[in-house]
């Protein structure tokens, strides 16, 4: 994150979550291990962990606490690593149960737990986690805990006494496992090994970070590492759908519809494949043994940013076709020397990025983190020409990215929102009540303008018309006073109303060079019928039709006055009248017509590789 003071509209939202559902006093500490007993009930944590590693926290996120049966889904995970996805199912099965955590729930005639969320199957699970002796499977237990988690755990030693003071029951499971064949050595150690799994220390943080290993293919978005391999996440993921809320696993998926598992110890974890990770902690525990805290900003998390598993899916990697600065592809608004060696030196702060696709949560926090995390940029133009559709929490997270450029004395423009109805509805939506008017462009050429416009401040507007005389105009820059005199005597004044064509595309060149004295002429091109794009937008101090001087024949784009336009105009003959006389000055001229026209050149050659991206 960077350093400024600004708040991420993810965070934002988070932090509204966090305020409402930490009023929620329902619900008791987990009592029946003594040392659960001992937590602050008021601890409440949220985090959402992205699968390219941005963590977004809020609350207590810090504070440890004991994993609990969150350890299960991933020593599951471990122990089909180890032996093998056949191996395990045929000792644990993962039929939901929709019984409590603590049941005894094992087939009739084989003995074995229906599945590994359960105590039952957990402790069936740990026994077949590789290693040769008791010490080596916990080894491996805690290892692989702590690939997941991007950092070594450790066991809370007093909860693991406490656990195993009171765990009668669960060693009885055990005895009743081993009585099956299930386990087929003294269960003992095996529940001693659970015991310490389920003891140990974790954050909130650790758990957004280890359900999104899990999102991310089994790879720590943090680290790198791989924790799991890919073809075992899928399973992992469906048990923890069917079965990781115990008996309230039917009504989770249903309203929440994420992969998930809880603990006792009051922490949750909830991943949507290929995107994110939620996880929430907070002691408060309903009768099923969930965190109520947990469960409603779980449910209300997925139900505003629309991560319902079951929702179409969207690739956020995709939603940026390409991105460029003002220095790579400036605007189509000519400006002077001066100007230009100014956007030189701060266009990167104004940074275009062309969207595609469907945009939906994790897409829009991919681009407000780009224009977010780097504080070079103040100015941002979102192209939206290509977007099929937003999604009401994408928007909402795009639309309150405009507070912090604001902040940074800058804008969020969007071009090409209104070509799409959907699109412009949705932002529209966002944006009411929440900010102030949106700034909308037809085109990101416009949107460009306007942002260049607002860096240069002062230096965009052109010089006044009383000050425009010939050593104005870059295409007759170096001549001596003679020269100037004499081509100055060869100029007259021609006025254009606002709205008029000056020259059209495709009319035989009458040889006229204009200089803009007063007023703006932009420069069309017609690519389809009844369709116009700008090449150029001109202004005082510049000059078009220029090229005639090379012999060119017919002009090639219509220029039209955006305003009232006052000119002087020169004919190329009476150019070449004065060059018999005065050969320097069309020599001087020329020279200036190639460094225009190089600039030019290097204008397109940037366009076309910021499109080229």
């Amino acid at each position: 994150m960077p350093s400024s003071d600004f708040v991420h509209p993810l965070n934002a939202y988070l932090k509204r979550i966090h305020h409402q559902f930490g009023a929620l006093k329902e619900g008791a500490v987990a009592d029946y291990i003594p040392e659960l007993g001992k937590v602050d009930p008021e601890d409440f944590g949220i985090v959402l962990v992205t699968t390219d590693g941005e963590v977004y926290a809020v609350g207590d996120t810090e504070n440890e606490f004991t994993i609990q049966s969150i350890s299960k889904a991933f020593v599951y995970a471990t122990a089909m690593a180890d032996c093998g996805r056949d191996a395990v199912l045929k000792k644990v099965y993962v039929e939901p149960s929709g019984e409590a955590f603590n049941s005894i729930s094992l087939h009739p005639v084989t003995g074995a737990p229906l599945n590994p969320m359960i105590n039952a199957g957990a402790i069936a699970t740990a026994g077949l986690v590789g290693g040769s002796t008791p010490q080596a499977q916990w080894q491996r237990i805690i290892d692989s805990l702590s690939t997941f988690a991007g950092r070594p755990l450790d066991v809370d030693e007093a909860v693991c006494q406490s656990e195993g003071d009171t765990g009668f029951r669960n060693r009885a499971i055990g005895w009743m496992l081993r009585n099956f064949g299930i386990i087929e050595t003294d269960p003992t150690p095996i529940v001693e090994n659970y015991f310490r799994q389920c003891s140990v220390l974790v954050n909130c943080r650790d758990l957004g970070i280890m359900g999104a290993t899990l999102a991310n293919g089994g790879i720590n978005p943090l680290t790198g590492q791989r924790a799991l391999h890919q073809h075992l996440v899928g399973p992992t993921l469906s048990v923890m759908s069917t079965c990781g809320m115990y008996d309230y696993a039917g009504s989770w998926m249903f309203e929440v519809g994420l992969p998930a598992k809880s603990g006792v110890g009051g922490g949750i974890v909830a991943v949507l494949p290929g995107r994110f990770a939620v996880a929430t902690f907070s002691p408060r525990l309903d009768a099923k043994g969930n965190s109520v805290r947990g469960i409603a900003a779980c449910k209300a998390i997925s139900h505003d940013l629309g991560l319902h598993m079951m929702s179409p899916p969207r690739n956020a990697s995709e939603v940026i076709s390409r991105e460029y600065s003002c220095i790579d592809a400036s605007s189509n608004r000519v400006r002077s020397a001066a100007a230009r060696q100014t956007l030189a030196a701060k266009g990167r702060s104004i940074r275009i990025l062309a969207l595609q696709g469907d945009i939906e949560l994790d897409g829009a926090e991919r681009i407000s983190r780009r224009l977010l995390n780097d504080e070079t940029i103040t100015h941002a133009v979102l192209d939206m020409q290509r977007v099929a559709l937003i999604s009401m929490p994408a928007a909402r997270v795009i639309v309150g990215s405009t507070l912090v450029l604001r902040q940074r004395g800058g804008e969020l423009c969007f071009a090409h929102a209104y070509d799409n109805g959907l699109v412009a509805d949705v932002l529209g939506k966002a944006a009411d009540g929440q900010r102030p008017e949106l700034k909308l462009f037809p085109d990101a050429d416009r949107a460009l303008e306007w942002c260049e416009n607002r860096i240069l401040g002062a230096d965009a507007a052109p010089a006044p018309a009383a000050q425009t005389t010939l050593d104005h105009f870059e295409l007759f820059a170096n001549l001596n006073a003679d020269e100037r005199e004499a081509l100055d005597a060869m100029l007259h004044e021609s006025v254009h109303r606002a709205g008029s064509t000056i020259v059209k595309a495709g009319d035989e060149n009458d040889e006229r060079i204009f200089l803009i004295t007063e007023g703006d002429v932009s420069v069309l091109v017609e690519p389809r019928p009844g369709q116009t794009q700008r090449l150029a937008t001109l202004s005082t101090g510049m000059t078009f039709g220029e090229m005639v001087i090379l012999g060119q024949r017919m002009r090639t784009a219509t220029v039209h006055a955006d305003t009232n336009v006052t000119c002087r105009v020169l004919k190329a003959s009476d150019l070449d009248q004065l060059a018999t006389t005065q050969p320097h000055l069309k020599i001087v001229i020329l020279n200036n017509l190639a460094t225009l026209l190089a600039e030019k050149l290097k204008q397109a050659n940037g366009l076309v590789a910021a499109l080229a991206q």
